[in-house]
């Protein structure tokens, strides 16, 4: 089983850090909000695109996928009382030559595996289409 550990912190009334392996993120965490850092619900979202890129990056080898690029549109919809995400809808945009049917095996295996979308597939509805690139 893997571990998964950070250490967070308040900086100031605007915002905090979060580091984890000699990495650091600055957080919106004031109240006002801070137009150079992620709020706690586009870091969710962020999150959720991290896994589905790096589900990409592994499954592509084992399946053989010429992967050229891969773009992740995310929209969260929160409801305000008591607050807490309802829904994802994403899109992902992939360049590649491959077919469709192998563009749906990508999909599937994005979803199949994925510690992240696993996680909020099970909190929340979590749907979304995947595309070629035009």
């Amino acid at each position: 089983m893997l571990e998964y550990s950070i250490k967070a912190k308040r900086l100031d009334d605007t915002g905090s850090e979060a580091a984890a392996d000699g990495a650091c993120i600055i957080l919106d965490t004031g109240m006002a909000g801070r137009p150079d850092a992620f709020n706690p619900a586009e870091l969710l979202l962020a999150s959720l695109a991290a896994c589905m890129i790096k589900g990409a990056e592994r499954v592509t080898p084992m399946i053989k996928f010429d992967l050229r690029g891969l773009e992740v549109s995310l929209q969260g919809k929160r409801q305000d009382s008591p607050p807490k995400m309802l829904a994802i809808d994403y899109e992902l945009v992939v360049d590649t030559s491959e077919t469709d049917e192998r563009i749906e095996l990508l999909h599937k295996n994005i979803r199949k595996y994925g510690t992240i979308s696993n996680t909020l597939d099970a909190a929340l509805t979590l749907s979304g289409t995947i595309k070629r690139k035009s």
